[in-house]
Order: C-alpha cells, then sequence, then structure tokens
C-alpha cells in the first residue's frame, strides 16, 4: 500500500503517513525501524504494509516508495 509521510519525529522515530484517501495512520518505531530508513521528511511517498482493518489498522513497515 502507498502513503504519504505526514509527520516524523526523529527522536522517537514514530509519525503518521496520509493514506490516499486522506486517512491519518499513526506508525511507531518498530514499523520505522523495519524498513530500514534513516530519516523521513514529510511529503516522502512511502510504501507501507499494515495488520488489521478499520480503527484496528498498525501499520507494520515503511519504506520509500520506489518504482
Amino acid at each position: 500500500m502507498q502513503a504519504t509521510a505526514y509527520t516524523y519525529d526523529p527522536e522517537t522515530r514514530s509519525g503518521s503517513v496520509l493514506l490516499d484517501d486522506g486517512t491519518p495512520v499513526e506508525f511507531g518505531a518498530e514499523a520505522f525501524d523495519a524498513g530500514g530508513l534513516l530519516l523521513l521528511r514529510p511529503g516522502q511517498r512511502v510504501r507501507i504494509e499494515t495488520e488489521g482493518q478499520g480503527g484496528s489498522l498498525r501499520i507494520t513497515l515503511v519504506t520509500l516508495q520506489t518504482l
């Protein structure tokens, strides 16, 4: 699934993304670390992997979107 980075805190390595429908979803350090990223800037396109649905949707991986 693709999304756009919305917020990122380098101290906690957590933040949020906006899904393509505009829904914000938060991610924790575990998801950020799983993607091997060092930094994330708001506005970057990212690829995410998730578990669950609706209110229980949880991001398990955040990485940069590549073609």
